[in-house]
């Protein structure tokens, strides 16, 4: 999109005058925004609705789905006379240098402030993901290893740098966490999840929430709801969820962090659920969301999915209709950019086809959130401290977003998110001084650390003339530096998804003269087909990308030990080579310190405490396959395809080892359905080196009403333990937390007999606790007890 601001504002719209109470900050943010609608004219109410996408680009390679044909070019000038309700990422459309940037989207501001009668800034979004997606912010880890961590209060803290870090520029909203509950490990998008379990997503992603709002960034919910089951893991492509997979998977990580976390924005999902798109759905967007949950915050279109009523959906005429059927299901802004929200909807409300009642309640909510930002002060100022009167080069250089503190957590959650898969000879940790041949096409590159929403991912990929803006060590340089007296030599093998094996040779060779030979495979994330893992980059099986497999059984051939290291956004079959391996170490996309946190897995300097967020397949076939499955889903007679994983959900190995019993306290035998049990384990390290165990309490319900999984995650704790040290862990667990959606479709509690059942994983489970619910079916809803609280003592 071009736009070409001038320093003269045009002469402002006609309309009541503009000052009023609604200036007063002393006055209730209700009153002042029912004042200001009442003197804001159709067009200014409708310029609150939208976003606009300043250097968004037609041509070339996309960062959102059909970006080439819905952008349009959009006259600055013209626009901004009537205000603005939104900028779309000032700073992930294009390299800037965060100084430059921040007084840049300062101006930005003083020009919308200087056009309109008003004089109410934007509000500005970016997507914070995986990070800030800035040039030269930090590159944290993906979500499925902050899954893999379980452990939602470094999440939080993660989160709170990153929504410093946005408002110490001008940020006010970030469009992060994701909340989609993995249905189907080939979807490109697995990476962006948190995992499989609802329960786990919904933890992480709470904390996230909490986090970033802490910072005073608006967080945003997203995809709402349904997006990550789309048939056949294709990006965008219909979803078949019956009623109880969206009341009990899909929905469930959403109620908690609207409860919990108290957001600011939900995203409605692309997707349609048995016929209906969410942008359109008003028993999701309003009755579901606002009506029951009591969510009173703005609900943002996903970019361009309003847009896509009319040209995927086919649901809407033309742009005036799906701004009706948006408007109607409770969609309050356009985003990235205007297309229905703009003149088509002002026209509407004109013509009678769409109720200006409608246009008052989305703005009341847009100027309600930006009234608690601040924006409609008279004292709001858009230059953050600091850089008041600086010109754009005279900043250059003055903001960090990648301090050393930040990098230290970026470390810490990466080395909590590295998963040992096996170990079987003890082959880690390696020797200190020996001969390592380090191969593959995931070695030696700095973006195999990121994934698709990072800044060098996301953008930097199509400015290649610029640097990457962070100091991201690769593996080879790692374990070159974790291994000063070992000799590390290395070969790449092969390409990530190319078709040349000419490499695999020179890698067999380095392979047979070294004592071991660590293998890095894995993905490169990417954007619509521009990579292995990311949006739009859905895996036709879960086969290893490209010649990798091949690479793989050349070097085990060698007979030297091989260790497989992947680092991936999605987990791949591996059973055609586990019985060979070394050892296995996995990780997700671990940012920009992944790779000294994997070399210090390997040197044995970091006792890997990750847990698998997904399982990890034996084969391809059986797909698509998650843990949470009734007896009929499981391996059977019935069917010659065993879906049962190679290393199932919550599995991950350490270093030191750990013994676990129950505690000597009493359980008692029945509860009643309202009501709540304590049950203690302690768990002692055994081992010689410190260690944290992750302790997860999963439910069995031998009889239900509907068919239920065999278990489901309720409740888990990380526990941190010295060689030798015992602790005591308690979990409260609440007759809520048993709760499902029963044959009448209410979410129920029903009497009966249930199991506890305690883990190192959901198929390693150690200890069971019997209890029965007692008295009357009781009907629950979102005021139920969502979290399984947890102490250790």
């Amino acid at each position: 999109m071009a736009i070409h601001p001038t320093p003269e504002a045009p002469e402002a719209a006609a309309g009541p005058p503009a000052e009023g109470p609604w200036r007063d900050p002393s006055l209730a943010p209700e009153a002042r925004v029912a004042d200001l609608i009442g003197r804001m004219t159709l067009e200014e109410k409708s310029a609150q609705l939208y976003g606009i996408w300043v250097g968004a680009d037609a041509d070339g390679d996309g960062v959102a789905p059909h970006q080439n044909d819905m952008v349009d070019d959009v006259d600055w000038d013209t626009l901004i006379p009537r205000g603005l309700g939104q900028l779309t990422r000032p700073f992930g459309t294009a390299p800037v240098d965060p100084g430059v940037g921040s007084v840049s989207l300062a101006r930005a501001q003083q020009a919308i402030i200087a056009a309109g009668r008003f004089g109410i800034p934007a509000l500005a979004h970016e997507e914070c993901l995986a990070g800030f997606t800035a040039w030269g912010a930090t590159a944290y880890p993906v979500p499925l290893a902050w899954g893999a961590s379980w452990d939602p209060a470094l999440v939080a803290e993660m989160a709170h740098r990153i929504g410093r870090d946005m408002r110490s520029v001008g940020v006010h909203q970030g469009l992060a966490p994701v909340l989609d509950v993995v249905r189907d490990l080939r979807w490109g998008r697995v990476e962006e999840t948190i995992g499989e379990d609802p329960y786990l997503v919904a933890t992480v992603a709470t904390a996230y929430v909490r986090g970033l709002e802490s910072a005073g960034i608006v967080a945003t919910l997203k995809h709402f709801a349904g997006y990550s089951a789309s048939a056949g893991a294709r990006n965008l492509s219909p979803v078949r969820a019956g009623a109880r997979e969206l009341a009990d998977v899909i929905l469930p990580p959403f109620e908690m962090a609207v409860q919990e976390g108290r957001p600011r924005s939900v995203m409605h999902s692309y997707a349609e659920i048995d016929g209906v798109p969410a942008a359109a759905d008003v028993s999701l967007l309003t009755g579901l969301l606002r009506d029951t949950w009591g969510f009173t915050g703005t609900v943002v279109a996903d970019y361009f999915g309003i847009g896509f009523l009319e040209i995927l959906h086919r649901v809407a005429a033309d742009r005036p209709d799906s701004a009706r059927l948006a408007l109607t299901a409770g969609v309050d802004v356009e985003l990235p950019t205007v297309r229905a929200y703009g003149d088509a909807l002002v026209g509407a409300v004109r013509d009678g086809s769409v109720p200006e009642e409608l246009v008052d309640r989305a703005l009341h909510r847009v100027l309600l959130q930006k009234c608690e930002l601040g924006l409609l002060d008279p004292d709001w100022s858009p230059l953050p401290a600091g850089l008041v009167g600086v010109d754009p080069e005279q900043a250059r250089g003055t903001v960090d977003l990648d301090p050393p503190e930040n990098r230290a957590l970026a470390r810490l959650l990466a080395e909590q998110s590295c998963v040992l898969l096996a170990n079987p000879g003890g082959t880690l940790p390696l020797a200190a001084d020996a001969r390592i041949a380090v191969v593959g096409p995931r070695a030696d590159d700095a973006l195999a650390m990121l994934g698709c929403y990072s800044f060098p991912s996301h953008v930097g990929v199509s400015h290649p003339e610029v640097p990457l803006g962070v100091d991201i060590p690769t593996v080879l340089a790692a374990v070159g530096a974790e291994f000063p007296d070992a000799t590390v030599e290395y070969a790449q093998g092969c390409d990530v998804d190319g078709p040349d094996t000419s490499g695999i040779a020179a890698a067999v060779e380095l392979a047979q003269a070294a004592d071991v030979c660590v293998a890095v495979l894995g993905d490169r994330a990417g954007l619509f087909g521009r990579g292995t893992s990311g949006e739009g980059c859905d895996a036709a099986d879960l086969t290893l990308p490209g010649k990798q497999g091949e690479l793989l059984d050349a070097l085990l051939a060698t007979g030297k030990p091989v260790v497989l290291v992947l680092v991936t956004g999605r987990p791949y079959a591996l059973g055609r080579w586990a019985d060979r391996l070394a050892a296995t170490v996995q990780a997700f996309f671990p940012g920009e310190e992944g790779g000294p946190a994997l070399a210090g897995v390997l040197s044995g300097r970091i006792n890997p405490s990750g847990r698998l967020p997904v399982g990890v397949p034996q084969g391809t076939g059986g797909q698509p396959w998650t843990y949470l499955q009734p007896p009929l889903g499981l391996a059977g007679g019935v069917s010659n395809l065993d879906p049962t994983p190679l290393y199932p959900f919550g599995h991950g190995l350490s270093y030191t080892s750990f013994a676990w019993e129950l505690a000597d306290t009493e359980v008692p035998a029945e509860i009643p359905t309202d009501g709540s049990a304590d049950i203690e384990l302690i768990v002692r390290n055994t081992g010689d080196r410190d260690g944290t165990e992750v302790v997860q309490l999963y439910l069995h319900d031998p009889v239900a009403q509907t068919t239920r999984p065999d278990v489901r995650l309720i409740g888990y704790t990380r526990v941190p333990l010295a060689a030798g040290q015992e602790r005591r862990v308690r979990f409260r667990f609440h007759a809520d937390l048993s709760s499902f959606t029963g044959l009448a479709g209410r979410r129920i509690v029903e009497p009966g007999d249930l199991e506890l059942r305690f883990g190192a994983s959901s198929a390693d489970l150690r200890h069971t606790v019997r209890l029965r619910l007692t008295g009357p079916e009781r009907t629950v809803d979102h005021r139920r007890r969502l979290v399984c609280d947890t102490s250790v003592e």
